[in-house]
């Protein structure tokens, strides 16, 4: 588990803001809802900030309380709403969000998003010398510093299901379905759901083996009398073509297939989330808060600034594996 702090604090932080941003993942609710328990637990303020950073810059602002968090850890999506602002992306847009914090006597900012949400934060921190706080909250899962984002399991979850239903269609009828995944640049998703399903082939960002290679692998699988097949295409595909052109391509090369495209695109932003990622919000929740109020401050630009190492092994700083007995209080 891992949050990722921009400053050490100067002074006790007495009032926190919470937000949301950037693309919604499943688990974000969550997370919101730690956050505020925490805050409570430790007698600190917290308020709510709707549509990211351009309700910052609106002072969209709302008291949360125990309360007003109930029955949402079960809940995908943001109830905080999320926005791309482009005018937070201009000075005059981030000064006036820092005069909003001002006005509302707000000490520090847990910021819940993705790679876009962390450059904006660690912008702002460095302009207003502004305490914050990222939880990593993507279905990408492409944040350096932490093995798993919030949503990015749901998502796995909902795609693997989804692939195993195209299976049934596919084997009945005799078709190769190409079904494209999302993941932005990284193709997490397109990995793990493709061995997951037992999908014939994948095709990932990180690595292009070239369409001769495709061809052979379909052609081999049709004469071993495999009668259907799973090609899993990530979003960001390097093969030169969409998965649509895929399609065309495969027909146009290999006689006999009868090649279907199956895109799942946002459905695997929405739906409640797993129990793992409910787990790892919470914890996350509780960390960022504890965190604050400590003043502890790891992981600064470089890491921020940098996005996750596409396929590969991350180091996994565990912050805290094990969540304190208050923390358990809190939650």
């Amino acid at each position: 588990m891992k949050v990722i702090t921009f400053l050490v604090m100067e002074k006790q932080v007495k009032k926190i803001a919470v937000l949301t941003s950037g693309g919604d993942s499943p688990g974000m609710n969550a997370a919101i809802r730690s956050t505020v328990r925490t805050c409570a637990y430790h007698n600190v303020e917290c308020v709510g900030i709707y549509r990211g950073y351009e309700g910052m810059i609106d002072g969209d602002f709302i008291g949360l309380d125990p309360r007003s968090v109930n029955n949402i850890i079960n809940k995908g999506g943001t109830f905080l709403k999320s926005a791309r602002s482009e005018e937070f992306r201009t000075k005059e847009g981030r000064k006036k969000a820092y005069g909003q914090l001002q006005k509302e006597q707000i000490d520090a900012l847990v910021l819940i998003g993705g790679d876009g949400t962390f450059t904006g934060g660690m912008i702002f921190n460095e302009e207003f010398n502004f305490p914050i706080i990222g939880i990593p909250g993507t279905i990408d899962n492409d944040i350096v510093g932490t093995n798993y984002t919030l949503g990015y399991d749901t998502a796995l979850n909902t795609a693997v299901e989804a692939i195993d239903k195209i299976r049934d269609t596919a084997s009945s009828h005799r078709r190769l379905f190409f079904v494209e995944v999302m993941g932005r640049d990284v193709g997490h998703i397109a990995l793990n759901a493709g061995v997951g399903s037992g999908a014939e082939e994948i095709l990932v960002p990180e690595e292009d083996l070239g369409l001769d290679r495709l061809l052979e692998s379909l052609e081999k699988s049709r004469h071993t009398g495999k009668s259907s097949s799973i090609v899993v295409v990530a979003e960001g595909d390097k093969t030169g073509k969409n998965v649509f052109e895929l399609r065309d391509y495969v027909e146009e090369n290999l006689e006999g297939y009868d090649v279907r495209v199956s895109v799942l695109g946002h459905m695997q932003r929405g739906g409640s989330p797993s129990c793992f990622d409910r787990v790892l919000a919470s914890r996350m929740g509780v960390k960022a808060v504890e965190s604050l109020l400590e003043g502890i401050a790891d992981n600064k630009k470089d890491s921020m600034s940098a996005r996750k190492p596409p396929l590969e092994p991350v180091l996994n700083i565990a912050v805290s594996d094990t969540i304190t007995k208050k923390a358990v209080i809190a939650l």
